[in-house]
């Protein structure tokens, strides 16, 4: 393999730009056609998502489970596979879908509150927030480390009454599939133990490209909710 040229570079910027703006439509879509809705079983949701991507941008590829989870199981960590359960009528639930589109990954999450739970609406919303704090936090600090965007995540969501549901807040994302553009498992996630700079290049001299994923929970309560989309690119 060659050195990476900027024009290579630019081609994957713009490959995983576009793949997000594909995944921004197709939950655009899912919302205006209320197909995360009470009374739908988990899986059944899963598949409306499926299909609706297939309708709109042909046959798609996953690079990880799909995932839809409501109620309860909205404070399981990404690993786990709880049972299928349908979605109730004063519910909050969340959709987490990594498609490939033309062999970029998109990986992209939200949160669907139904009723009119006051805590349930604030999560949802306070979940955006800490997404945008922790994505300045990024953009402030030039050789931010993995370890400190996750304290300060960890204190955002500390502050605003939540804490994290998963061990990680974030990933690579690059050319299907995105485990193999860093050989060590640490520094390829936004983790405590991950002391280096995000803004690096990998093996092959590529910069690296994050996702910001905000699992925010409320265990008294039992629930959480879910956002995540690119972290360093618009």
């Amino acid at each position: 393999m060659g050195v990476p040229t900027r024009m290579d570079e630019q081609l994957r910027v713009r490959g995983l730009v576009e793949a997000q703006a594909k995944a921004e439509r197709l939950f655009a879509e899912v919302e205006a056609r209320g197909l995360v809705s009470p009374g739908a079983g988990e899986r059944e949701v899963s598949d409306r998502i499926r299909d609706l991507a297939n309708e709109m941008f042909g046959t798609t590829k996953h690079w990880h489970k799909r995932i839809v989870r409501s109620g309860p199981h909205t404070l399981f960590p990404y690993k786990e596979n709880p049972p299928d359960r349908t979605i109730g009528e004063d519910d909050i639930a969340f959709a987490d879908f990594g498609p490939i589109f033309e062999e970029y990954e998109a990986d992209f999450g939200r949160t669907f509150v139904f009723g009119e739970d006051p805590a349930k609406h604030r999560l949802r919303d306070d979940l955006e927030k800490v997404f945008a704090a922790g994505r300045h936090a990024f953009h402030a600090d030039l050789r931010i480390t993995g370890r400190q965007l996750y304290a300060e995540v960890e204190r955002l969501a500390a502050e605003a009454g939540w804490s994290l549901g998963g061990w990680h807040a974030g990933h690579l994302v690059g050319e299907f599939p995105h485990e193999t553009v860093d050989g060590a498992r640490f520094e390829s996630y936004v983790v405590p133990d991950n002391d280096t700079p995000l803004r690096r290049t990998d093996r092959a001299g590529r910069p690296c490209h994050w996702i910001l994923e905000i699992h925010l929970v409320d265990q008294e309560r039992g629930f959480g909710g879910f956002h995540e989309q690119l972290l360093d690119l618009a």
